[in-house]
């Protein structure tokens, strides 16, 4: 099997890489193909069985006014990549996000759950699930995830570690639930989806269990051995931005035990043997 990966220098994606090893990967950073181009896409794609698609506009806040710019790579680049694998018959993996949903649910979200985003940014990934199981159906897996962090990337664990480092105490909202997934455990499961030949189709990559952003983050003190209670709760009516969030991001995880493997362990779990092995230290 030939694997391509695009989006390979960010966070998740190189954390595919590694998950990966051993096996034949052409890695693409965003400076090796853009993948809002058709002829470049078909032709990177070319050669390849599977395509993982890490590629995203993730700026929430300036896709509000930058819409366009966003549909490009998250809904017309994942459309190209589809286009591109269904002519040779390849997989592709593209990854989505919890912003495809309103954030008004009260239990997890099923993977059928029908999209209803509140913000230009999920509006352009659910456009890209779209397309992306339209053009290339029966072969495109979309795997959605959330709050995710790691070693090779910014994310908000490492930022209240840089807080704790500089502040006394400071508070964090309490009012948005979500699911903290480590991106070494989302590569895993990618490749091991992709091992186990599960059916095509919608999937939850996340970690199990759930949690406001006030509790992942005294979490996150409490497995660097600092004082969690340092940390206030704080109402999310504070924290105005350009871009609404979803106020609950819990997915389900039905369609795993579908397709015979088990859901992603627990955030509190991954989070710990994150930290053991240094993926939460800061320079």
């Amino acid at each position: 099997m030939r694997y391509l990966i695009t989006g390979a220098s960010g966070m998740l994606g190189r954390d595919v890489q590694a998950a990966l090893g051993g096996r034949q990967v052409t890695a693409l950073g965003r400076a090796d193909l853009d993948i809002t181009d058709l002829d470049a896409v078909v032709g990177a794609v070319r050669g390849h069985d599977v395509v993982v698609n890490c590629a995203a506009y993730t700026k929430v806040d300036d896709a509000e006014t930058h819409e366009d710019a966003a549909y490009a790579v998250n809904a017309t680049g994942a459309a190209n990549l589809a286009t591109a694998a269904a002519s040779v018959g390849a997989k592709l993996v593209q990854l989505s996000t919890d912003y495809v949903f309103d954030g008004s649910a009260s239990s997890p979200y099923p993977e059928d759950a029908p999209h209803d985003p509140i913000s230009a940014y999920g509006r352009t990934k659910a456009a890209g699930e779209r397309l992306a199981l339209e053009r290339n159906p029966g072969a495109t897996f979309v795997v959605r995830t959330a709050w995710l962090y790691g070693a090779h990337g910014p994310s908000f664990a490492k930022t209240m570690l840089k807080l704790a480092a500089s502040k006394e105490t400071w508070g964090v909202v309490d009012d948005q639930v979500g699911q903290p997934t480590w991106t070494a455990d989302l590569a895993a499961r990618i490749v091991s989806m992709l091992d186990a030949d599960v059916p095509a189709g919608i999937y939850h990559g996340t970690n199990s269990g759930q949690a406001s952003w006030f509790e992942f983050a005294r979490a996150v003190l409490d497995v660097a051995g600092l004082d969690a209670d340092r940390i206030t709760p704080v109402d999310s009516s504070g924290f105005v931005r350009p871009a609404p969030r979803p106020s609950y991001s819990v997915l389900g995880h039905g369609a795993w035990t579908a397709a015979g493997l088990t859901p992603m362990r627990s955030w509190r779990d991954a989070l710990a043997d994150a930290a053991g092995a240094g993926v939460l230290d800061t320079p």
